[in-house]
């Protein structure tokens, strides 16, 4: 791939730069001043870099356009800016969710990469901002972390869409999607650029919902069981899996829920949503001693998977077999 820009503005190493693909075409691409080429004569696209983040979407198969993106119209994360007094307030308000497997789960995962390369290349799709428990594989000098997103944030190295990850074919050693796929119009489309993407003995780390209510608005499509979430990785060999969030922050969640049902009024729906975090807030800490038990799987607020590229596909027979749960 050819380059006529000063690659030290791009947020992107020259390595990765090298393996970027039109999303369209997935052709090179030549990073130039201003925007990146599509090499391809029959595709010719050409996609606009902003503040040195290239924006990669194909907006024949997105819900996103590139213009939005490079006004940088709010999307899925509101990027005006906030009151400080209103974000002093939200530190002091407790949450209704917890996370406890995130940071062994990611444990887990940067020992497996480890296993399998000394200077592992890791893409992160909807990493504009930190994930929960990711503080210490990111901090890695010996990881090259390559954040995406369809937002721009503090995090934010490329912008482009999942559906269409514009990199060549098993280009990264690990995959992370953390509490995006419910945000995808099509998760089993996602997955299969994440296979192809991924080395021939790569890692997917993914986190997805079970018991949440909408919390993206119009970006929110999709929830899975632990063996629906299994199934979506069906070409990959399971590592490790379970809930992430359990029955408690479920229970919390729809707590908090059911009280904003009863207004449309934006004053109304703060009052009512802060009763409802100071009153069910504790319910998530149940699941300290609920997570690990197979009743929970049933009822957990969310899952994750740990699984290895394979040549095989789990079948769906296999599949029913692995059911954990108490019904």
């Amino acid at each position: 791939m050819q380059s006529q820009i000063n690659q030290s503005k791009l947020k992107l190493s020259p390595i990765v730069q090298s393996m970027l693909r039109c999303p369209i075409c997935n052709s090179e691409l030549e990073l130039r001043s201003g925007d990146s080429h599509c090499i391809n004569p029959q595709c010719q696209a050409l996609f606009p870099i902003k503040n040195g983040i290239p924006i990669l979407i194909d907006e024949n198969a997105s819900i996103f356009s590139i213009d939005d993106l490079v006004k940088e119209r709010n999307l899925f994360f509101d990027l005006s800016p906030q009151n400080k007094f209103v974000e002093t307030l939200k530190k002091l308000v407790p949450s209704i969710s917890l996370n406890i497997k995130a940071k062994s789960n990611y444990e887990h995962f940067h020992k497996q990469l480890h296993m399998r390369c000394i200077h592992p290349k890791v893409l992160v799709i909807g990493g504009s901002i930190l994930g929960k428990g990711i503080e210490k594989l990111v901090a890695n000098q010996d990881i090259e972390i390559v954040e995406t997103d369809v937002s721009f944030g503090s995090r934010t190295t490329l912008i482009c869409d999942a559906h269409s990850i514009p990199f060549a074919d098993h280009s990264f050693d690990g995959v992370i999607i953390q509490a995006v796929l419910e945000h995808v119009v099509d998760p089993w489309r996602c997955v299969e650029e994440i296979y192809r993407v991924l080395k021939d003995d790569g890692l997917v780390y993914a986190e997805t919902p079970f018991m949440q209510q909408v919390h993206g608005g119009c970006y929110d499509f999709t929830r899975f069981t632990h063996l629906g979430h299994r199934r979506l990785f069906r070409k990959f060999e399971e590592i490790a899996s379970g809930s992430t969030a359990g029955p408690g922050m479920a229970l919390a969640w729809s707590y908090y829920y059911l009280l904003l049902s009863f207004t449309t009024s934006k004053f109304l729906r703060k009052l009512m949503g802060l009763f409802a975090i100071m009153t069910a807030f504790p319910l998530k800490y149940l699941d300290y001693f609920l997570i690990n038990r197979p009743t929970a799987l049933d009822a957990a607020s969310g899952y994750y998977f740990i699984g290895k590229k394979s040549q095989k596909i789990l079948s769906d027979k296999e599949l029913i077999k692995l059911y954990q749960g108490a019904c």
